[in-house]
């Protein structure tokens, strides 16, 4: 079978990548390993930009009809409450979308998938994994295998890897990636029990540190999501056990026992591929670049990186030399190393600050941002990730 471009990997990133070319008339084939779309809570904050590209593929209104609009977040500690609430409501002249989302990323793919089944220069095919790429200097081959065992070949022009951390598509082409991997396991529970009734004046979205444990809770539109550091030498069991879970729900507010709706536990790194293009072959999202999930960057970065790719290859297609993707490469790296990693490592330091002093430094620095309109419009710029992408258009 061929097509104009393969992708590998039918999550957010490769199924926005897929609309992207859809809209620019290019075909594609998405090769995805699992049997189905994953239903599970997996990232569910969308930022405004974010909110904005998929408004232009169509995609947007069905996630808000879904979804939590949350035009403030917080920044708390665990002792003194509430530190400082930013507004995203001043980025109204910057979006459409002055708010960040809650909804669960499947949501976004179901829709995706609906627009690829809907058109007849898309396939969508599961329970394949792919296994290899090769290319010459027309084309793209790739190997891969169904869950039955049966080895098929696929051929196209071009191949983005969106295939996840483990991207087979990054293995097959070499590229380093080069980072670390953060000492604590994360743990998120999603629960049913209303935090924001228990907490005064609680935002949807708040940051709580503190010196020996710090938590994130986070409200979708059914449940609350809390995030804790974890002791990296206690065992998956031993973090799960229900026990264990049940004590540290307990120390963040006591009272009856807590309903967990969902619970997982995970490692986290900070990695960022080499390159992020070898000849024919693209890397995009988790295959190029991984960072802790404090901030919701993951994702957002990995659907700019769907959205910008599919611009420059959709000009190549059209007949603009292939140097033309270079900007991609220079943009998304620069981005995923200078903005998303690094605020996603000083989201993790600020939380985890034990020093006193300096923890005094960082709360009136934060109660001053936000008390100063300038520097609070500033913040948020920068935290929705607006302010990245400007600042991208000056890479050439």
């Amino acid at each position: 079978m061929e097509k104009g471009v393969l992708i590998a990997g039918a999550g957010p990133v490769g199924l926005v990548a897929a609309v992207s070319l859809l809209e620019e008339g290019v075909p594609v084939t998405v090769l995805e390993a699992s049997s189905d779309l994953a239903v599970d809570l997996r990232a569910s904050t969308f930022h405004p930009p974010t909110l904005d590209f998929l408004s232009r593929l169509g995609l947007a209104d069905g996630l808000i009809e879904r979804g939590r609009k949350c035009p403030y977040w917080q920044f708390r500690d665990r002792k003194e409450g509430e530190i400082a609430t930013f507004d995203l409501g001043l980025l109204a002249s910057e979006t459409d979308h002055p708010y960040r989302l809650q909804c669960e990323q499947w949501k976004l793919t179901e829709a995706a998938r609906a627009r690829l089944e809907a058109d007849p220069n898309a396939a969508l095919i599961t329970d394949i994994v792919v296994e290899n790429a090769t290319q010459n200097a027309d084309r793209v081959e790739v190997t891969a295998r169904r869950t039955d065992g049966a080895a098929e070949t696929f051929r196209a022009r071009y191949l983005i890897g969106a295939d996840g951390a483990r991207s087979a598509v990054r293995r097959a082409t070499g590229v380093a990636f080069e980072g670390m991997t953060i000492p604590e396991i994360f743990l998120s529970l999603s629960t049913p029990f209303r935090y924001d009734l228990a907490i005064d004046g609680l935002a949807d979205i708040s940051y709580i540190s503190d010196p020996e444990e710090w938590l994130v809770l986070l409200r979708t539109p059914t449940l609350w999501r809390v995030l804790f550091p974890t002791d990296p030498g206690l065992s998956d069991a031993a973090i799960l056990d229900p026990d264990f879970i049940e004590r540290r729900m307990q120390a963040v507010l006591p009272g009856a026992p807590y309903e967990i709706a969902h619970k997982t536990a995970y490692r986290v790194h900070e990695r960022v591929a080499e390159k992020y293009i070898h000849g024919r072959i693209f890397l995009a999202g988790d295959a190029a670049h991984l960072n802790n999930p404090l901030g919701g960057m993951g994702m957002n970065g990995g659907i700019h990186d769907a959205v910008n790719l599919s611009a420059r290859l959709a000009e190549v297609w059209r007949g603009a030399p292939i140097e033309t993707l270079g900007r991609y490469e220079r943009q998304r790296r620069k981005v995923a190393i200078e903005t998303v990693q690094a605020q996603a490592l000083r989201n993790r330091a600020m939380l985890n600050e034990a020093d006193p002093a300096k923890r005094r430094a960082f709360h009136d620095d934060l109660r001053a941002t936000v008390d100063d309109p300038k520097r609070h419009f500033a913040y948020v710029m920068r935290s929705s990730m607006i302010q990245s992408l400007r600042d991208l258009e000056a890479v050439a």
